[in-house]
């Protein structure tokens, strides 16, 4: 919703007036509370500014696995040894994928 800051404000006693007058209105009116609005159509023209990042480079420095750190075989994540769940037969579990 806009708001205009440059319009004069309220007292208390114009807000609770105000809103009392809209409580009884709402209240009468039934389809106040119906959306009749398709979700597909009001996402087709959403657009993220400066969506384009095909010319994009991501440029982060990648560590090998430490001696302190294992690779989940079922998340494939690597985590520390602190977080191993389980090992059986070589196969290392982390907390998260055990639960």
């Amino acid at each position: 919703m806009a708001t205009d800051y440059d319009a004069p404000r309220k007292t208390d006693e114009d807000v609770e007036q105000d809103s009392i007058q809209e409580l009884q209105a709402r209240r009468s009116d039934k389809s106040s509370g119906v959306v009749d609005e398709d979700e597909t159509e009001a996402a087709e023209g959403f657009e993220l500014p400066g969506a384009d990042l095909s010319g994009e480079e991501l440029a982060v420095r990648v560590l090998p696995r430490q001696a302190d750190e294992f690779t989940c075989t079922s998340c494939f994540l690597v985590h520390h040894r602190s977080q191993l769940a389980y090992q059986k037969k070589g196969q290392m579990v982390c907390t998260e994928c055990a639960a």
